[in-house]
């Protein structure tokens, strides 16, 4: 098969008229390595579908931020931390592991969910302890 060489169309803004000539300088060409042979490609036109009915983009949600951690320590007595681990054993037997925090945490909620009346009655019976570090006793 032979190949042969299509003519070269000039396109409507080369045959325009041009403006007024430029200097034109003349380079040097590089040399050329091995002649490769002209291949003619075949360009397929498909027709444009038709134009598909926009479809209305889902709202995008606003990202739950995350609540911000505050890290805190406390002091209480030895019986009433010991309580806490028999809180986790309990959950632990009613098929739901919770940590020491969530359990604090689980706490509060009730707390918070109670008349005023229950909120002082479960006050008073906290007794008040000294804050801060207990002593080394050494």
């Amino acid at each position: 098969m032979a190949t042969t060489k299509t003519p070269v169309r000039k396109t409507a803004a080369k045959t325009a008229a041009a403006p007024a000539p430029k200097k034109v300088t003349v380079k040097k060409a590089a040399p050329r390595k091995a002649a490769q042979p002209v291949v003619s490609k075949k360009v397929v036109l498909t027709p444009k579908p038709a134009a598909a009915p926009q479809v209305a983009q889902p709202i995008k949600t606003a990202k739950v931020k995350k609540p911000k951690m505050v890290r805190d320590s406390f002091t209480m007595p030895k019986d009433e931390y010991t309580v806490i681990d028999s809180l986790k054993v309990r959950s632990g037997k009613l098929g739901h592991s919770v940590k020491k925090s969530e359990l604090l945490r689980a706490g509060i909620k009730a707390l918070a969910a109670m008349s005023d009346i229950q909120f002082k009655a479960a006050l008073s019976n906290v007794p008040t302890i000294k804050t801060g570090r207990p002593k080394n006793v050494k």
